[in-house]
Order: C-alpha cells, then structure tokens, then sequence
C-alpha cells in the first residue's frame, strides 16, 4: 500500500534492490533473481547480458558453484518514479573479498535498477552493474570508495 504522500513505492523499490544484494552476498542464485520480473534483465560487472528469470539462477548457479565471488556493500544514492507504476533505483556498490574487511576499489560500481510495478507488486525489470574504475582519476576512486566504507 502506497503512503499518502506517494513515497511507499520508494521503500518497496529499495527493499527489491537490498533482496538482490542479500541473494548475492549469501550466494543463493533464486534469492538474487526472486525480485526480478520473469522477463527480467541484467548486465553483470564483466558485461555479461542475462535476459529472463530462469537465466539469471542458471547464469548465477554458475557463478557461485566455481567462484567465491565477493560480498557487497551499497548505498543508494535515490529512487524516483519513471511513471506510475515504474521507478528507477540508482546505487553505488563496492565489494568485500572473501576473508578480508575491506572493500576491493578495483571491484567499485554504480547500479541501476528500473523496477516495474505489476499485478500490485513491484518487480525489476532491469539491472545493471556497471565498474566504477575512473581511469587515470584516483581521487575519484578513494571518495567513492571512502563513501562505501562508511555503511561497513
């Protein structure tokens, strides 16, 4: 149910975006595509272009069966209505490697999440991780990467 001032879509779309993370950091591939649409969309850090729901858990089972991939650690930056019944999440992402306490830089993103509202439930639609490598501006990466650390 929407709050009066029309904001509740913002904690709906935040909470999608935070059950993909958790999904991921506990390396379960349904719980990263649950909040997905079943035509749902994502480009992984490498480029890597996963269409539809059962693609993502095949793509993600593959990951996590050879990989220890990394924990993230995120802070949204905003989430705005496209429309009524669509929004956009915008993220920054780091990552911490299995057995340490600090973030990886080299492994910095931005998210976007463009999530769609259907049959009452909001989904997303599209998610896309994109590095956050800020070639030859290394103040760029110790300000983002110090903003992440501080939601350690």
């Amino acid at each position: 149910m929407s709050a009066p001032n029309g904001h509740g879509y913002e904690s709906e779309v935040r909470a999608l975006y935070r059950r993909l993370l958790d999904g991921w950091n506990q390396r379960y591939a349904e719980a990263v595509a649950e909040p997905f649409a079943e035509e749902g969309e994502l480009i992984g850090f490498d480029g890597s272009e996963v269409i539809g729901k059962h693609e993502i858990v095949s793509h993600l089972q593959g990951i996590f069966a050879h990989h220890q991939p990394p924990s993230y650690v995120a802070k949204i930056r905003s989430v705005r209505r496209l429309g009524p019944e669509a929004a956009l999440l915008r993220a920054i992402a780091g990552m911490v490697p299995p057995g340490q306490a600090d973030l990886n830089p080299n492994l910095n993103a931005h998210h976007t999440v463009v999530a769609v509202k259907r049959e009452g439930r909001w989904q997303i639609a599209f998610f896309q991780n994109t590095p956050a490598q800020f070639h030859g501006r290394p103040n760029l990466v110790k300000k983002f990467t110090e903003e992440l650390r501080q939601s350690l």
